[in-house]
C-alpha cells in the first residue's frame, strides 16, 4: 500500500491551494443505513440527488463500466444536520470485466467539512455506511491537507472476473455547509497512470 500513499500525497500537493498546508487526520466512523439518515432526517428517510463520474480505465471488456458515484442530500430543520448539505461516494467495479490495475482511493478538492454526531452522539467528520447498503470496502484513512481531502480504501479495489455486486466500495460521506458544484477528482492506484480524473459534485468553495 505503499505505492498508493505516494501517489495519494502527490496529488493533493498538486490540488493544494496552498502548498505548505499540514496534514490533518480526519475522524471516520463506521455507521448503519438508514440509520444515519437520522442525522440529516426526522423520518430517518432522505432524498437524494445522484452523479456517477466515468473511470477511464483502460483494458475493460466495456468502457463506461467503472465509475465513481457522487450523492447529495440537503438536512431538514430539527436534525443535527439542518440547513447543510450531505455528500456521499461510492468507488464501483460492479459492472467491469475485462484486466485493471487495483484502485486505492479518491483525493477531492472538498473544502471545509461540518462536524455531526454520525455515531452514538459524537462529533465525526466521516461517515462509512458498512451495514444497510451497497459495498465490501471501507476506508483506511481520510487525511486532509488544506481544502484537499484523500481517502484511502481499506483494501483495494480490484477486478475479479466477470461483473461483480460485491466490487464496490460502502458509500462513505461527510457534509458541509455549501450546496454543490461539479468538479474533476481524482482516483489512485498503483498502475500507470497512477491517476485518473473523474466527474465528482463538492460542496461550492
Amino acid at each position: 500500500m505503499r505505492i498508493f500513499k505516494v501517489v495519494a500525497a502527490a496529488a493533493a500537493a498538486l490540488l493544494l491551494a496552498s502548498p505548505g498546508a499540514r496534514a490533518q487526520l480526519l475522524t471516520v466512523v463506521e455507521v448503519n443505513a438508514p440509520a444515519v439518515n437520522c442525522v440529516f432526517n426526522t423520518t430517518c428517510t432522505i432524498t437524494v440527488s445522484d452523479t456517477v463520474g466515468y473511470i477511464a480505465l483502460p483494458y475493460l471488456a466495456a468502457p463506461r463500466t467503472a465509475w465513481l458515484q457522487s450523492r447529495t442530500f440537503t438536512g431538514a430543520a430539527g436534525t443535527p444536520g439542518a440547513g447543510k448539505t450531505g455528500y456521499m461516494y461510492r468507488i464501483s467495479l460492479t459492472e467491469a470485466a475485462g484486466t485493471a490495475d487495483c484502485l486505492g482511493g479518491l483525493v477531492l478538492n472538498f473544502g471545509p467539512v461540518a462536524k455531526l454526531p454520525y455515531q452514538a452522539n459524537q462529533l465525526a467528520d466521516v461517515f462509512v455506511v458498512t451495514t444497510g447498503g451497497l459495498g465490501t470496502i471501507s476506508l483506511k484513512s481520510a487525511e486532509k491537507f488544506g481544502n484537499v481531502i484523500v481517502f484511502e480504501l481499506k483494501k483495494q479495489l480490484c477486478l475479479a472476473g466477470g461483473p461483480d455486486i460485491k466490487n464496490t466500495t460502502f458509500f462513505f460521506g461527510l457534509a458541509a455547509d455549501a450546496v454543490p458544484m461539479a468538479i474533476s477528482a481524482q482516483i489512485y492506484s498503483a498502475g500507470t497512470p497512477p491517476l485518473y480524473n473523474v466527474d465528482a459534485r463538492v460542496p461550492t468553495h
